[in-house]
């Protein structure tokens, strides 16, 4: 097995303990993730600034309740997190949402996945939506959507969509081994057309497009549930183009698959995966040709509560990387939850903060930075809220109010955003972001998928620690390199392409 080495991040001094604030009383109404057996996976959230005030704003899936747009009204940074509620068509069913430029006008739309037929929102000035898939040519089946993901494939005007299916509720003998196949649309002309068929399909519930070797050439992972598919399933890769599963070279990990979250941690520019489940929550680290599994002594397997008295397994859904503290080292948000009464596993089940520190090995800080709330968590995210530079959190429960936390953590480090921005692919998902700061370097890839049914789209975060100067390039979906550019700190900066330089803007 390949150790982790934290050599990399150990001349990076640790940064002051988090500390957050409620702020669930800055939403207009108490939203609740709810419905029955279909709506015991789901609750998604996206993040997506849609009437660019450079505040990121909120569409959350509701299930048997409707789904709910919050837009930001957060008067400056550090000011109390503050929403009102937005305009958007009654949404009923809905397990989740991702947002994305789709038609490439500049302006954010969302895919909401639901239990029914699947919608594709055009988003409009202002933060209006109007249902789109219709004239988009999107007709999709009806089924049980708890998955999805998206990238722009060579010379297409509009993304390849995949969403992910769960059980097939037309079995007559289901629900055990009766999982559905999930459907990928590639688009045709101006639209959508009739879907391929992804299969076999194990009851997936995250999948992520990511060009994880970094050979130009990314491809779809799924995770999927095993609670349904019993034996015989596993968490399954699939080259993009042609759609093709690798098989003979893909080890058979079979989890109860919940969530992925996919991040360099190592320094290396590879993305290693993490992904949540029933019990241990799986980091493996990225080999180039493969993955191998994280050493237990890094922290971040997360198996059974941290508090409490009950000694059961924990069940990890939305996982997300982020710099909580600005230190320049990625951080891990799990929420946890129990799926409704399940006995074999934890009922009060506190969501997991798992900070890592100078040494490479992840920390649990849920509990002292007061976000170890153990309601049925579902869905989540870590945002900028109100634009001072820290990741807030938020997150949906299942059968309980939603969650707004207010970073507030002191003595923070200095931290730079960059927005990706281009042609067509407006978002520039596919893109690699590195930022070099200090004697080391930082990768993101932009993609739109993982999580567990929600994403985010807005700028890349990245703490930067003491450093005061910082310079960024950008490896662009078509393959150009872009030179190194300084950029300023403590800010948000777009970028885009002019050749082989980078142009900044606001």
């Amino acid at each position: 097995m390949r150790i982790f080495i934290p050599a990399l991040f150990s001349a990076i001094p640790a940064c002051a303990e988090p500390v957050f604030i409620d702020r669930a009383a800055g939403l207009p109404v108490q939203h609740i993730y709810d419905g029955g057996w279909e709506h015991f996976v789901g609750g998604g959230v996206a993040v997506l600034d849609c009437n660019g005030d450079a505040r990121p704003d909120l569409f959350a899936a509701g299930g048997e309740n409707q789904a709910r747009l919050f837009v930001n009204t957060t008067t400056a940074p550090h000011a109390p997190i503050s929403f009102v509620e937005g305009n958007i068509p009654k949404i009923l069913g809905a397990t989740g949402a991702y947002p994305l430029d789709i038609d490439g006008d500049g302006m954010l739309d969302l895919a909401v996945l639901r239990v029914g037929s699947d919608m594709l929102l055009r988003g409009g000035p202002d933060c209006s939506f109007k249902d789109h898939s219709a004239d988009w040519g999107f007709y999709p089946r009806d089924a049980w959507t708890t998955a999805f993901t998206a990238t722009w494939e060579k010379d297409q005007n509009l993304p390849t969509l995949a969403f992910g299916h769960y059980v097939d509720r037309a079995n007559p003998d289901g629900p055990f081994e009766a999982c559905d196949t999930s459907d990928l649309y590639r688009p045709d002309d101006d639209g959508y057309g009739v879907p391929e068929v992804i299969a076999p399909g194990y009851c997936a519930l995250s999948m992520l497009i990511s060009d994880w070797q970094r050979n130009g050439e990314p491809e779809l992972r799924i995770s999927n549930d095993r609670h349904y598919y019993v034996r015989g399933g596993y968490e399954q890769m699939f080259r993009l183009n042609p759609l093709d599963e690798r098989t003979a070279d893909w080890p058979h990990i079979s989890l109860w698959g919940m969530g992925i979250a996919s991040q360099d941690i190592t320094g290396d520019g590879l993305p290693e995966v993490m992904m949540t489940s029933m019990g241990d929550q799986l980091l493996q680290i990225n080999t180039g040709t493969g993955f191998e599994n994280a050493p237990y002594e890094i922290g971040t397997y997360a198996h059974v509560p941290f508090l409490g008295d009950d000694g059961r397994p924990s069940t990890g859904w939305h996982a997300e990387f982020g710099d909580i503290n600005n230190d320049a080292r990625m951080d891990l948000f799990i929420a946890k939850g129990n799926v409704d009464q399940m006995p074999s596993n934890a009922i009060h089940d506190p969501n997991n903060l798992l900070i890592q520190g100078p040494d490479g090995k992840f920390i649990e800080k849920a509990e002292t930075a007061g976000i170890a709330t153990t309601e049925r968590s579902r869905g989540a995210a870590l945002s900028d809220l109100d634009g001072d530079g820290r990741l807030d959190v938020v997150v949906i429960n299942r059968r309980a109010p939603m969650e707004i936390w207010q970073n507030e953590t002191p003595n923070i480090g200095h931290w730079a955003g960059i927005e990706p921005t281009a042609d067509v692919n407006t978002r520039a998902v596919g893109a690699w972001v590195e930022l070099h700061s200090g004697d080391r370097t930082q990768t993101r890839e932009i993609t739109v998928g993982g999580g567990h049914a929600g994403g985010q789209a807005g700028p890349v975060h990245f703490g930067l620690g003491a450093e005061s100067k910082v310079e960024v390039r950008v490896i662009w979906p078509d393959g150009t390199v872009s030179g190194w550019t300084p950029v300023p700190i403590d800010r948000v900066t777009r970028v885009s392409p002019d050749g082989t330089a980078l142009k900044l803007g606001l």
